[in-house]
């Protein structure tokens, strides 16, 4: 059963226009207060209303030149919900206009593993507790494969596996060289989860991709598992390693590290990784139940489990908004939310794409 309060959208339409025009209107009533808690957060983080404008002209121009039908989906979303296609764009942009601010951050933490026989991932997502109203569940049915997966209000995707069996999970990481010229990474994802059928398909999707900004996705198919690190200077493969991917917020490549913000994720993200990686050699993953204990933490333990210090303001306080566990062979995805820790008595939703 879906959390009460929790949305979910199915979004359907034979062309890239008649799904922007079916997100948008399914999110007309609350699209324009998500804008204005990013728009907040921009200014809180010193990024000015001209610098979210620039940023996200330079991200318009970066879509229509890659995926031009991606733009007119996006257009689309503008005129259904009542916004602009520049507001549109900074959220489906958040990621790259936030990256302007240079402020510290704590993020997501992703594994992968083989669970009796089948390749599966579990996340945290990590976030700004202001922003818990404005996400939800979805389903994607139109041109190209069917996705299912949660994302923000507006913007186009974020975690999810399709029809043919390719699961993405998604890590924000930090580059000095960090713009706002290429895809966004969460338009990037569904063009991902909507094109590509294998990991070797999403490699090659990826790195023909012109990206300006920094991240990791963690792909997982039938067969393979590998985690994808994105940079402006570069794409790399990070292999699985005895049948496991793990992946917090800093470039593990070493060719990348050099270039790293260090002051935006360490040394919170190299101390969650240590602990997953000495976690997942001394437990037996026979389970999702296993899986996704893994990344249960108490307090005083690195924040693979996060909880908001309300004594901070907006912009620091920092949550764990969703629980998800991907299995690309039966092409489902499985959402709880909240922590980890409460997900064995929990409440999920189950969505097959």
């Amino acid at each position: 059963m879906m959390h009460e309060q929790r949305r979910h959208l199915t979004i359907e339409g034979d062309s890239h226009e008649a799904l922007g025009q079916s997100r948008g209107e399914q999110l007309r009533a609350t699209l324009r207060s998500g804008y204005e808690r990013y728009a907040e957060l921009f200014r809180l983080l010193g990024i000015s209303e001209e610098t979210e404008r620039a940023g996200a002209q330079q991200a318009l121009a970066a879509i229509a030149s890659w995926r031009p039908a991606i733009e007119r989906e996006l257009a689309a979303i503008a005129t259904a919900s009542g916004m602009t296609l520049l507001e549109i764009i900074a959220l489906n942009a958040r990621t790259e206009i936030i990256a302007l601010g240079g402020s510290g951050s704590h993020e997501c933490s992703t594994l992968t593993a083989s669970v009796d026989g089948r390749n599966m991932g579990v996340q945290t997502w990590d976030w700004h507790c202001e922003l818990e109203a404005f996400w939800h569940t979805q389903i994607v049915d139109g041109p190209g494969y069917r996705v299912a997966g949660l994302t923000e209000h507006g913007i186009l995707s974020k975690i999810g596996v399709n029809e043919a069996g390719l699961a993405l999970h998604f890590n924000i990481l930090g580059h000095r060289d960090d713009g706002v010229g290429g895809v966004p990474v969460h338009v990037l994802s569904a063009v991902v989860l909507r094109e590509c059928s294998t990991v070797a398909e999403a490699i090659a999707l990826i790195q023909a991709a012109p990206i300006a900004s920094s991240s990791a996705f963690t792909l997982i198919d039938e067969t393979q598992m590998v985690s994808v690190e994105m940079s402006p200077v570069g794409v790399r493969v990070i292999e699985a390693v005895e049948g496991s991917v793990q992946r917090t917020n800093h470039f593990q490549d070493p060719s990348l590290c050099s270039g790293q913000k260090n002051e935006l994720y360490e040394p919170g993200s190299s101390a969650r990784l240590a602990l997953i990686r000495e976690r997942i050699g001394t437990k037996t993953l026979g389970s999702e139940t296993d899986l996704i204990a893994v990344l249960a933490t108490k307090p005083g333990e690195p924040e693979l489990t996060c909880r908001p210090d309300m004594s901070l303001g907006y912009g620091e306080r920092w949550a764990t908004l969703a629980t998800i566990v991907t299995d690309p062979e039966r092409h489902s995805i499985r959402v709880f939310d909240g922590k980890p820790p409460e997900a064995p008595s929990g409440e999920w939703v189950e969505l097959k794409a």
